[in-house]
């Protein structure tokens, strides 16, 4: 076996309680084996030099002290952990990770970037989801590219630190602020490669046919290297228009469809089905996904049930977007006031894909928001009655193995052979890390350490 840049000793996987040990060679899970079957140098390949948890520089990383770094070894303020590196062959960087819990690179499903940190700038709150669109459409007349990176770069150091290693953003295309979106997130993505995967959606959020010029404009962002194409149904003069739009441009380049559908708790309000209909129609089963779906919510019982098996039967992934959702529904309701969330436990119970994610932080949209997915991921918990130990579970699944089915098509896990992208967190079970969202956490990269945050100092 090729020798090892870490060796990670006595984790646990957090869905099978086991501990484990977990072996990086050049980028790669070299293995995963069970941390009670003894110390496996021969298996290794090694000759028990490092074993000791030395390094080239003859220091050491470890759950409390962190090797070199200090407290923050260079990550914990935000950016890359500089200088963490490898192990260097035949002497791997030996990770005491006892009271960790190693779970895949968490996934950020969506997000908006470019509309990040506004709060400060708005002219008061918003008091429903068309108020937050018309706020913040007209400050973005005030967007640089400059502006927009800064804010952006905020968010992605925190989601980074916190163990992000995929991330999908909403990139919005429209006559106001122009491509300048699309140029800055290009940018970012290659500034970013070494620390996560970003995915980057054109999305049209002042729709596409109320908003001339639009259609024009998303044809040059996927010509600059858009990832997939988005849509707002809601925002535009018709509904099955956007839709069949949409749909068409994804299939002409070959591109997945990422939708903002059914946003309100108006259980007539489910253009949902079209969408259903038409990946069908178009054969793209597995390709597409919707954000919000937050009218399905407030469907009749069989309504929504034949809506759910719909959904599941077509492989359409659901994102719950929870900070933005229950802070802008329910918000007509005087008395019985809905949570304003799609059915979770309908869906996932229909069999369907459903995962979540942050949306958006600190802005018209959401005044919250921390860019770290376990946040999302109790608040979904609390408010979505799943509180079981098998929930928990669930949940992080919802964030890591789900996540990465959606954007890549299929599941990112911690086994030999796949990419070395994990996230070491101090606890245990999944229960603890959903419930406490430890703040001490390790996170690699394609095999190097590019962020690790230490709270406390143990000697």
């Amino acid at each position: 076996m090729e020798r090892l840049d870490y060796w990670i000793r006595g984790c646990v996987d957090p869905f099978s309680g086991e501990r484990t040990d977990i072996g990086i060679s050049d980028g790669i899970v070299a293995y995963v084996r069970s941390a009670a079957s003894g110390s496996g140098e021969e298996r290794l390949g090694m000759d028990g030099s490092g074993i000791d948890g030395s390094r080239m520089d003859g220091s050491r990383i470890d759950g409390s002290g962190m090797g070199g770094g200090g407290a923050n070894g260079g990550a914990g303020a935000g950016g890359a952990a500089e200088g963490l590196g490898t192990g260097g062959r035949g002497s791997p960087v030996v990770v005491n990770a006892e009271g960790y819990a190693a779970l895949p690179g968490l996934v950020e499903t969506h997000i908006h970037l470019d509309k990040a940190f506004l709060s400060s700038r708005m002219p008061g709150v918003a008091s429903d989801l068309k108020q937050a669109i018309a706020m913040t459409a007209e400050l973005k007349k005030t967007y640089t590219k400059e502006d927009i990176a800064e804010r952006s770069r905020r968010v992605l150091d925190r989601a980074s630190r916190f163990g992000v290693t995929l991330l999908r953003a909403q990139t919005e295309i429209d006559p106001i602020a122009g491509l300048k979106s699309m140029e800055s997130a290009l940018e970012l993505k290659r500034e970013y490669a070494d620390r996560m995967d970003i995915q980057l959606v054109a999305f049209p959020q002042e729709g596409i046919f109320q908003s001339p010029g639009t259609a024009e404009l998303l044809e040059e962002a996927i010509r600059m290297g858009a990832d997939a194409v988005g849509g707002i149904p809601y925002n535009d003069r018709d509904a099955a228009e956007h839709l069949g739009f949409v749909f068409r441009m994804a299939e002409a380049h070959g591109l997945p469809v990422d939708l903002h559908i059914d946003f309100s708790d108006d259980p007539d309000r489910l253009d949902i089905a079209e969408a259903i209909r038409l990946t069908k129609e178009f054969g793209m089963e597995g390709r597409v996904a919707v954000g919000h779906l937050t009218s399905l919510g407030s469907a009749e019982p069989d309504v929504a049930k034949r809506i759910a098996a719909g959904i599941a039967d077509a492989g359409i992934h659901v994102f719950a977007l929870p900070a933005t959702d229950l802070y802008l529904n329910g918000r007509g309701d005087e008395c019985r006031v809905r949570r304003g969330l799609t059915p979770i436990r309908l869906l996932l119970e229909a069999g369907a894909n459903v995962c979540y994610g942050s949306n958006n932080i600190r802005n018209a949209f959401t005044p919250f928001g921390t860019a770290d997915p376990l946040d999302i991921g109790l608040l979904l918990a609390q408010t979505a009655h799943l509180g079981t130990d098998e929930d928990a579970r669930r949940m992080l699944e919802m964030c890591t193995v789900r996540a990465s089915k959606a954007l890549l098509g299929h599941s990112l896990r911690i086994r030999e052979g796949m990419p070395a992208d994990l996230t070491l967190i101090r606890g245990a079970g999944a229960a603890e890390l959903l419930y406490e969202r430890p703040r001490d956490r390790m996170v690699w990269k394609r095999g190097r350490l590019v962020a690790h945050t230490v709270t406390c100092m143990e000697r």
